[in-house]
């Protein structure tokens, strides 16, 4: 029987380097091809090894990359020029225009890094700048809802992710079996982005992000207020407040927010935002602008809302400015680039402010400087933190009861973790068993999940059997069946049928057996009158039965003492003192309520 079998490189029980072999039905499909942000040495990659034993080519059919944020596609350029995989990799526009831009502004902060360095990087630990360019020419592209055939066998989907600009989700089919590979997701639109969209695809496997496993976020009005009065106080004393964020993403979000409140208080106080980065965005969000949420789509013509009149480009001097202010500058951990630059020289301040809108890896500045630092070591000198440190998550990915909608929604047979903690996966992990009543999993890195498969087969019912058996359920007040009963034959063309007994009795020539059940009643001892008890039961059951099936019809015979119930169902008299009660297999509710409502004559005296 073929199973599904999946083991991640990265992101397994840890949040970061997102890279998740899965093969199945015989086809084996990387997800995402991410970097580790809080290392900068080997282990900022997947262990390739893992594969490249296999022979790479050979053994990978394609890989999908989900979006364009390093963490899921940091380390493509090196597995696909260094390591040396000449398959297909899927991604949609945005995620490949975007992608060799961050890729680019990554390798140049790394470089600028190795200067510093006694020992520089090894040419075959990291990628160049040609290897990005060679990589993404093997980029094909899928755009939303496209469905494409990687080969006669192995078939992928897209649907829109929210998240960034350009994320998809991944349905990956092949023969029976499918997996839903997420990404990272967003179940709630926002200002400039739409909430995630999948159909009730009923996966195999859903493989889903666990970034906020056990968190539930209060409304996003509140925080958003929460956000602005935070800034208001501090440009009121004078302070500086630092944002660190990714290019593109929450700070498009969060500059839309800060330039209404400006114009709607008329503040003075100058924001920045990396220098050339605001263009950047501004570039693809117009190219892209089928990906954006509804209202910047409808309002776009008359009004781009990624033009801003407050914001303005940041320059290095700018750092030692009198006065208050308001920067944007990237990456969003703290882990190089400007936005560490800024923090060293503000860091000292407790007039100034640290606002983390988003999850930050271990390993990072970030990360540290989020539980409670005092003191971080930043290019080997340590600085004294002192500036004020809030985290306020307007991060893009979906919360539990996000994820929980997700499964809701799309009803899949199994569930696997990944892009999360350890700790918070096993919480979700009780939650979802508990709820849905499916497998759920959580592989380490390096571990390999397998996930039994059960063949789905085509059975056609007849429309005789459908009805009948409706009938049947209806009768008693019941929903229609989600289990039908009957003989499976096997037609001359290949197809299953499922065909009600008797018609699958009388075609094959074969003597129906019925089955039947049967329970009795004491009767009370007091009795004397076989004809008086007759009267009783009869009335009785007609009496009550009546409110349960208006449909059920009595004849009595006197000649064995017995009481029918639409010609199927009998009670009879015994001469023991026992009135014992017959009925058929497809009868079963009503033959229970009749030994239920005997017995209680029987408990009450009135026999």
């Amino acid at each position: 029987m073929p199973n599904i079998e999946v083991t991640p490189l990265g992101a397994g029980q840890d949040v970061g380097k997102s890279c998740i072999l899965v093969s199945i039905n015989g086809k084996n499909i990387m997800l995402d091809c991410g970097m580790h942000m809080g290392f900068d040495d080997e282990r900022r990659f997947p262990d390739f090894k893992y594969i490249t034993d296999s022979n790479l080519n050979g053994y990978l059919d394609c890989v999908l990359i989900s979006h364009f944020h390093l963490d899921h596609c940091g380390s493509l350029p090196f597995m696909s020029e260094v390591v040396g995989f000449d398959g297909p990799i899927y991604m949609t526009h945005p995620t490949k225009a975007i992608c060799p831009i961050l890729l680019e502004d990554y390798r140049k902060v790394t470089m600028d890094k190795q200067d510093k360095r006694i020992k520089p990087i090894e040419p075959d630990k990291f990628f160049t700048s040609q290897n990005i360019k060679d990589c993404i020419k093997k980029v094909k592209v899928i755009g939303l809802h496209q469905t494409i055939k990687v080969d006669d066998e192995l078939e992928i989907k897209a649907y829109y992710a929210g998240h960034v600009l350009g994320a998809c989700m991944f349905l990956i089919t092949v023969g029976s079996d499918s997996v839903l590979y997420t990404g990272d997701y967003n179940m709630t639109a926002d200002r400039h982005l739409g909430a995630a969209w999948v159909d009730k695809c009923r996966p195999t496997l859903l493989i889903t992000e666990s970034t906020y496993a056990t968190t539930i976020r209060d409304s996003k009005r509140a925080r958003e207020q929460d956000f602005l009065k935070k800034i208001h106080e501090v440009v009121d004393r004078n302070g500086k407040i630092l944002i660190p964020v990714f290019a593109l993403g929450r700070a498009q979000e969060l500059c839309i927010l800060l330039e209404s409140y400006w114009d709607r208080m008329n503040i003075k106080a100058p924001i920045y935002f990396s220098l050339g980065l605001v263009e950047k965005a501004n570039h693809y969000y117009k190219l892209f602008i089928p990906w954006t949420s509804q209202k910047i789509k409808s309002t776009f013509v008359e009004r781009n809302l990624f033009e801003f009149k407050y914001i303005k480009p940041f320059d290095r001097s700018y750092i030692e400015n009198p006065g208050p202010m308001v920067v944007f500058a990237s990456p969003g951990m703290l882990h190089a680039g400007q936005s560490l630059n800024i923090f060293k020289n503000w860091a000292h301040d407790s007039n100034n402010m640290l606002i983390m809108p988003g999850y930050c890896v271990a390993g990072t500045i970030g990360h540290q400087v989020l539980n409670n630092a005092k003191q971080v070591i930043i290019d080997g000198k340590k600085i004294n933190v002192n500036i004020k440190v809030e985290y306020m998550s307007f991060s893009a990915h979906a919360d539990a009861k996000g994820i929980m909608q997700l499964i809701s929604n799309t009803e899949p047979k199994n569930v696997l973790l990944v892009h999360g903690e350890n700790d918070k996966m096993s919480f979700l992990k009780r939650q979802i068993e508990k709820e849905f009543k499916i497998n759920c999993y959580k592989p380490a890195n390096g571990e390999t999940e397998t996930i039994e498969t059960f063949p789905d087969l085509s059975v056609n019912l007849s429309c005789n059997t459908y009805r009948q058996q409706c009938l049947e359920y209806t009768k008693f007040g019941a929903k229609k069946p989600k289990i039908f009963r009957g003989a499976v034959s096997v037609r001359e063309d290949g197809s299953l049928e499922l065909q009600d007994a008797q018609s699958f009795a009388e075609e094959n020539g074969l003597k129906q057996h019925k089955i039947r059940f049967t329970s009795s009643v004491a009767l009370n001892e007091e009795f004397e009158s076989i004809t008086n008890l007759e009267s009783q039961v009869y009335d009785a059951l007609q009496n009550q039965l009546a409110e349960f099936d208006s449909s059920v019809i009595f004849s009595k015979s006197s000649a064995d003492r017995s009481i029918s119930l639409n010609g199927n169902l009998v009670v009879k008299i015994s001469s023991v003192k026992e009135l014992i009660v017959s009925w058929p297999f497809e009868m079963d509710d009503l033959g229970q309520e009749v030994v239920k409502i005997l017995n209680t004559i029987d408990e009450d005296g009135i026999v």
